[in-house]
Order: C-alpha cells, then structure tokens, then sequence
C-alpha cells in the first residue's frame, strides 16, 4: 500500500521529520516537540504544544489520534480534557475499554485559531511528530477520530461514511476510522455521529478482547 499521508510541503516540515525521527524514547520525543515552531501561525498563538497522553507503563493497547487541540487542551496541554474528552471518556467506558491502556494524540498538536480546520501544511509540518509517535508506541490498533484524523491514515479523498465501521490495514497496524466527539455534540445524544462512534469503538473493544 502507497504511504497516504501528506506530502512534505516545505523545509520546516522536513525539520520536523528529521528531528522526531531521532527521538530515542517518548521523553526525547516530547522534549523535541515542545518548542516546534514549524507553524509559526499557531507557534505565535497557541499556551502549549499538546504531545499527547501515553500509559504509564507498557505497549498502549490502542491509539486514539483526534485532529487538533481545542481551548481546553491549548490551556492544560493535554488532549481530549473538554467537553469533547468528557464524552469520549464517557463512550469509552460504555464500549469497555479503557483510557488509560490507551494512547491519546492528535494529527496536529497546536490549537488553531478559532478552533479552525488545521491547513494542509500544517497537517505536512506536524506528521513528523506523530508518525515517530507511532513508531515508539507501536499500538496494534488506531482509532481515527474524525475525518482529518482519517484522511492522515487512509488518503486525502476519504470519505468518513464509507470507511469507518471496519478496520482498515496501515503499516500493520489496524485503523478505525470514526466520528470525532464533538460531532457527536454537535448532533446531539440522538444523532447518528454518537450512535456511530459508540458502535465503532464497541467494534474495537471486541477485537481487543
């Protein structure tokens, strides 16, 4: 399978690669990734660079990799925290699986203006840090939450309706591709994006089983 992610589209985005390549550990990873001032858009505006949570002990059992941090996240420096977190907590432990055997990362790890949809350059300049994250954690299974997440794993012309509610095979690993929480919100506790993700990460924890 041809690598679907995006294309470098500058020097910063080479930087970035070649400085997560050669983090070691988490630790130097996260060291690295801290200062990055690849976007100097969101490198001006954002409170923290959000590197993502990891078990504390061991291999993840599973990833979960959203799109970028909101407000929230921006402000403590750690992902999903808001009202978004707060649901994906909440359908997580409906589904069976746990938070805390989990990996939790984002495509992009500074918040975007406005909570804006991250540029394409963006997404090129910050997959550095995310593929040397997956390489480290090694998760046997990523769930992509919402369509930026999914287009990251599986291509640019995805479409989130006709992938998600299966694995899908990426560089050994099995991605998931599903609704990011806060459509989930969006839509309300009847809508079909919180019935979907629910349904999806169900399906996960039984492979897990």
């Amino acid at each position: 399978m041809a690598d679907p992610r995006p294309p470098r589209f500058d020097a910063s985005a080479d930087e970035v690669a070649r400085v997560a390549a050669a983090a070691p550990d988490w630790a130097a990873l996260a060291a690295a990734a801290r200062p990055c001032v690849a976007c100097p858009e969101l490198a001006a505006t954002r409170q923290h660079v959000v590197v993502g949570d990891v078990p504390l002990t061991g291999r993840p059992r599973f990833a979960l990799v959203g799109e970028a941090p909101g407000a929230q996240e921006d402000e403590t420096g750690r992902p999903f925290v808001g009202r978004s977190g707060a649901l994906l907590d909440e359908l997580l432990a409906e589904a069976g699986l746990d938070r805390a055997e989990a990996a939790v990362l984002n495509v992009v790890k500074c918040r975007p203006p406005g909570n804006r949809t991250p540029k394409a350059a963006e997404v090129a300049r910050c997959s550095g840090w995310l593929r040397r994250q997956l390489e480290l954690l090694d998760p046997p299974v990523v769930v992509a939450l919402g369509l930026s997440a999914a287009k990251w794993f599986l291509g640019p012309r995805t479409v989130l309706a006709q992938v998600r509610a299966r694995p899908h095979p990426v560089e050994g690993r099995a991605v998931w591709a599903t609704y990011h929480p806060s459509a989930a919100i969006r839509f309300g506790p009847n809508g079909a994006p919180r019935a979907g993700l629910l349904a999806d990460l169900t399906a996960v924890a039984g492979t897990l089983a």
